[in-house]
């Protein structure tokens, strides 16, 4: 779990750095990063989405996770969480649910987190997770100096999540044949994109309710398998 925790505390560093400048940066300028910002993610989600190869698959893995995400409500316990965080710090201007649930979700959704967690729990290497933490810390810093402190407690999902899939490498592993990587990564791309439009305030998404679509290739391309189609 080595790789994790680098990445983990790359996020937290960081966010605290990113929370300095915030300090000296106006409201307006803030508010310019963070479309800057917005925009850049969407980009992001739209190159790894283009990769997918079978778009009714993506469209399936999207429809069936979010049923799923939406009778586990997972976009409510995760604000659950950054509320509670919220109200334990006693700062409301913080806003630190939004932080919390934003950069939870970005730094927990591709397939970056998924194979150098497989990588690090196999292997005991960890060079994808090294160059995850890289992209992470500079997303930390920039979000946490426009979201707040909220962006740091993102590194506890972080942790929870990656340090699980690391544990549980040697029997998940076998289940992932290239092409599940391919789509899980590409259903991954959507879901970045809703949520560089949340940033942007385009629409609000509830990107945690669609979090269990990116493993949904998985089964669908099992299934597929299974049937010989």
């Amino acid at each position: 779990m080595l790789g994790t925790i680098i990445n983990a505390a790359a996020i937290v560093v960081c966010g605290f750095i990113g929370l300095l400048f915030k300090r000296a940066l106006p409201q307006r300028l803030c508010e310019t990063i963070t479309q800057g910002l917005g925009l850049g993610v969407v980009v992001i989600g739209i190159t790894m989405t283009i990769e997918t190869e079978n778009i009714m698959l993506m469209l399936l893995s999207l429809l069936f996770g979010g049923i799923l995400g939406e009778l586990i409500n997972i976009e409510k316990q995760l604000k659950r969480i950054g509320d509670t965080l919220e109200s334990k710090m006693k700062n409301n201007n913080n806003n630190i649910s939004q932080g919390f649930v934003s950069a939870s979700l970005l730094f927990c959704t591709g397939s970056m987190a998924i194979m150098g967690a497989l990588e690090n729990g196999l292997t005991g290497t960890f060079s994808i997770l090294l160059s995850k933490s890289l992209l992470d810390g500079i997303f930390s810093m920039i979000l946490s100096s426009t979201l707040g402190i909220g962006v740091v407690f993102s590194a506890i999902p972080v942790l929870i999540y990656q340090g699980s899939i690391s544990l549980l490498a040697g029997s998940v592993k076998t289940l992932l044949a290239p092409e599940m990587i391919t789509e899980m990564n590409a259903v991954g791309g959507v879901l970045i994109m809703a949520i560089g439009m949340n940033m942007l305030k385009i629409k609000e998404f509830k990107v945690g309710n669609l979090l269990p679509a990116v493993f949904m290739p998985i089964l669908f391309i099992w299934l597929m398998g299974l049937l010989g189609i």
